[in-house]
């Protein structure tokens, strides 16, 4: 053993775990340093696109693809560190690119509808949405997925993907939004009194806008009712509060006035046939 250790093969492979040791912890040193300079980067990039003229959503999704972007070269300057040649490590990551692009295509649809929401900027963040039947207001964009916050606080978290191919209704644009009720009421109602019992309810109310006027249409004559449509328009903030609240003092309005509101009903008509008289029946002769 002893003699082992002076031999100079044993000196050759001391020269080699130190060198070994010394491009690790080199490497160590430069990831390191380099993931705490890309966060840096990544963060001034957000903060001057913050103060540009580029929508705020856009300044978020860029920022944290330049975090990616500066984290896979950094990545590679490691590996070139460790001594791995470049030229086979292209090579490697092409295949394995390849592999994985197969293997999440999902994903990488995922991250193509990412950049379209984006680019196209159908809704940003803060917007209130309805897509795929889902409500809620819009709080993160990121590269896989877009998070809303539901009306009862829930978190919903919906793939990128989903988004892009399904309609996607943007309810925050504009400083306001119509409601719309249908009333059925009696066919022996007098509908101009149910008008205009609709009317003053929502003329009285300061939260409905003037303009556009209110109005209420005959929509239908139904089974059992003439369906009338209440219409009117609010601020995007009153909006629910308005609509129930007008719902119930419709009910109670027409209540008072005697104004009916039939639930579905069906007239079931009964015929009574008399019998036909019975035949005696017919005796046979005695042999």
């Amino acid at each position: 053993m002893k003699e082992w250790l002076q031999s100079p093969e044993h000196a050759r492979w001391l020269e080699l775990a130190v060198a070994l040791g010394l491009r690790v912890l080199g490497a160590l040193v430069v990831l390191l340093i380099g993931l705490r300079i890309a966060s840096l980067v990544a963060d001034w990039i957000g903060r001057a696109l913050a103060r540009t003229q580029i929508e705020r959503t856009a300044a978020i999704f860029l920022g944290r693809v330049a975090r990616i972007a500066l984290q896979v070269v950094l990545l590679l300057a490691v590996v070139q560190l460790l001594g791995v040649p470049m030229t086979s490590m292209l090579a490697v990551l092409g295949a394995a690119g390849l592999a994985i692009g197969l293997a999440l295509k999902d994903s990488l649809s995922n991250i193509a509808s990412g950049v379209m929401l984006v680019a196209l900027r159908p809704f940003k963040v803060g917007d209130t949405v309805t897509i795929n039947g889902t409500t809620g207001r819009v709080e993160v964009i990121s590269i896989f997925q877009t998070q809303l916050r539901g009306p009862d606080n829930q978190t919903i978290t919906l793939p990128n993907s989903l988004i892009t191919t399904d309609s996607i209704i943007n309810l925050t644009p504009d400083t306001m939004r119509r409601i719309e009720l249908v009333v059925g009421i009696g066919y022996d109602d007098d509908i101009d009194l149910a008008r205009e019992t609709a009317l003053g309810l929502m003329r009285g109310d300061a939260r409905i806008l003037a303009t556009p006027a209110p109005d209420v249409l005959v929509y239908a004559l139904a089974d059992s009712s003439v369906n009338l449509g209440i219409r009117c328009h609010v601020g995007n903030a009153d909006w629910f509060a308005v609509k129930c609240d007008l719902t119930e003092r419709i009910k109670k309005a027409y209540d008072a006035a005697g104004i009916s509101i039939p639930f579905p009903q069906r007239d079931t008509h009964v015929y009574t046939h008399a019998a036909p008289p019975r035949q005696p029946a017919a005796t046979q002769p005695r042999a």
